[in-house]
């Protein structure tokens, strides 16, 4: 529940006039000396900076953690929860064929520019992401249109997919409506997505202006993306500074909000790229707040008086296994022997938080199309070496990727989980070749251009779909798993144009049936991220998807 500024205050007031001071926090109003005196400044440690303050050009948890406090969407998420709700959109509605969505607006909604929201404001935005040309038809910079809403008006590339979008029309100033040529399971869940957060008519033009340049891996983003001063949303918070030097990015309180007011006056994300370091910053009182807590600082941060709430499981880690990139691992025996070899058990019981299970397939068991029906791959070393003998790969060495500096909700200590399964593998007699890469873009890069024999990464999900993972990953060929199997690929695409939930759902459950058969990788675990606030801090609901609102933070 959001709390008034008013009400945040005046509880403020009576603790500091008792003189209470919080254990672990160095300033009951969080004052964090920018403007030479006290202000109700939020601080929160962030593991890394944002790709971009434009969240249609980025794919990264940073950027979207800080977009959503600022840009919002025609659909959201129930607060703390996976359910859709009406975000800029009140209501909505689809026709018989899933191919016209039609949404009416909340009236009354301003940008942080002044200006006003309207369907044509909103056909704007979808018109712009769709005409992407040049630079902005790279993946790294439009993954998220093209995943849910395919290429563009004119696909400058043989790999982009065909355009779904087909149109946005305002029949009238509050009601827009997108056509798209065929159904897909995506939606209405891509409506809600922090990439297709709708932006200002004045910001739109200033776009225009500032485009991207280059290619490959020598793209320069926009210089509007990266500084503020030129977005406009009709969030909560406004854009206020970006000091990549520092790595901090600022934001303050929209006063003119058209809906509840946000609890503090200011947040400012703080980049700490390291887990332990973030935890002394919090033991400390340097910030309020940091994501993603090592599993073994959780019962140390409580009793010392932290908060650390717990979100729901709605995440899917794996190995993969690129087939294209070593012959030996196009062979479904070698494949079954890795997975014969690692640990699993051990690992979740090891690393991860109180929670954690074991993944039998490539879906959380928290989102429906989960089979309980699967081919399951018990830890057996014996089993694994009869495998690779049988396959002749006795002696197959495997270059093995993992990243640094990095903490993702499904992944804490990716140096340590390596570690463990690199021990696995070298214990049925695989030779394994460790290849540690910084995770942007070196790494990401790498793997999707299918540079890994051995990989790890994950998935936390979008939406309560079970497209959103298995499409993500299997809709068809791609250089980061690097093997074909139309039986997969055709499940999935009449799966994602089947308009009947429970039909679908059905379908689900037999294509993770078809892809633990074939096995494209390892599933390792899903697991229950959790997130650490100091004791005077009122916090958000924490979400499954990792979705918090900011504007629900108060101080006690």
């Amino acid at each position: 529940m959001r709390i008034a500024r008013t009400k945040a205050v005046s509880a403020l007031a009576a603790t500091l006039a008792i003189g209470v001071i919080a254990t672990g926090c160095s300033s009951e109003r969080g004052d964090d000396g920018a403007d030479g005196g006290a202000s109700e400044t939020f601080v929160f440690g962030a593991a890394g900076d944002p790709a971009s303050l434009d969240p249609s050009l980025a794919s990264d948890g940073e950027t979207f953690r800080i977009s959503r406090q600022v840009l919002e969407t025609l659909l959201d998420h129930e607060s703390g929860g996976s359910e859709l709700v009406g975000g800029l959109a009140e209501t909505w509605e689809q026709n018989a064929e899933g191919t016209e969505w039609t949404f009416n607006l909340r009236e009354g909604v301003t940008f942080h520019d002044g200006e006003e929201l309207t369907a044509e404001v909103v056909c704007q935005n979808f018109e712009r992401w769709y005409n992407w040309t040049g630079t902005y038809q790279s993946k790294a910079l439009s993954y998220y249109w093209q995943a849910e809403f395919g290429g563009f008006a004119q696909n400058e590339g043989e790999d982009i997919p065909d355009a779904n979008f087909a149109g946005c029309d305002a029949p009238d100033e509050l009601t827009a409506v997108i056509n798209l040529h065929q159904p897909s399971a995506v939606y209405p869940g891509a409506f809600s997505l922090a990439a297709f957060a709708i932006h200002s008519p004045k910001s739109l033009e200033a776009y225009a202006e500032d485009e991207a340049t280059g290619e490959g891996d020598a793209i320069n983003m926009p210089d509007y993306s990266q500084e503020a001063g030129t977005i406009a949303g009709t969030g909560p918070f406004q854009l206020s500074k970006w000091d990549k030097g520092n790595g901090e990015v600022t934001i303050d309180r929209f006063d003119d909000y058209w809906g509840d007011e946000a609890g503090v006056e200011r947040i400012v994300f703080r980049t700490i790229s390291d887990e332990g370091a973030r935890r002394q910053a919090l033991q400390t009182g340097e910030i309020h707040g940091y994501d993603l807590v090592a599993p073994a600082d959780v019962d140390t941060l409580e009793s010392e008086g932290f908060q650390v709430p717990v979100r729901g499981v709605f995440n899917l880690f794996y190995m993969a296994i690129t087939q294209e990139s070593h012959e030996a691992l196009e062979d479904l025996d070698v494949r079954t022997a890795i997975a014969h070899a690692l640990d699993r058990e051990t690992l979740v019981n090891t690393q991860l938080p109180d929670g954690g299970v074991v993944a039998t397939q490539f879906v959380p068991d928290t989102v429906d199309g989960y089979s309980d029906n699967v081919t399951l791959y018990d830890y057996d070393p014996e089993r694994a070496r009869e495998l690779l003998a049988e396959a002749g790969a006795e002696d197959l060495t495997l270059e093995f990727c993992y990243p640094t500096e990095v903490t993702r909700p499904y992944m804490p200590a990716p140096a340590d989980l390596f570690e463990l399964m690199k021990a696995d593998l070298e214990e049925v007699g695989i030779t394994v070749q460790p290849r540690p890469m910084k995770w942007t873009p070196d790494y990401l890069d790498t793997t999707r251009d299918g540079g890994c024999n051995l990989y790890l990464l994950g998935w936390t999900g979008d939406f309560n779909d079970a497209y959103n993972f298995l499409g993500t990953w299997f809709d068809g060929y791609s250089k980061e798993w690097g093997f074909r199997n139309d039986e997969i690929f055709d499940a999935l695409a009449e799966a994602s144009v089947e308009p009947d939930v429970d039909t679908r759902v059905a379908m689900y459950e037999e294509i993770n049936e078809l892809v633990m058969d074939f096995l494209p990788g390892v599933p390792i675990s899903s697991s229950p991220p959790s997130i650490a606030f100091a004791d005077n801090v009122n916090p958000p609901n924490v979400s499954p998807l990792t979705q918090e609102n900011f504007a629900e933070i108060s101080f006690k």
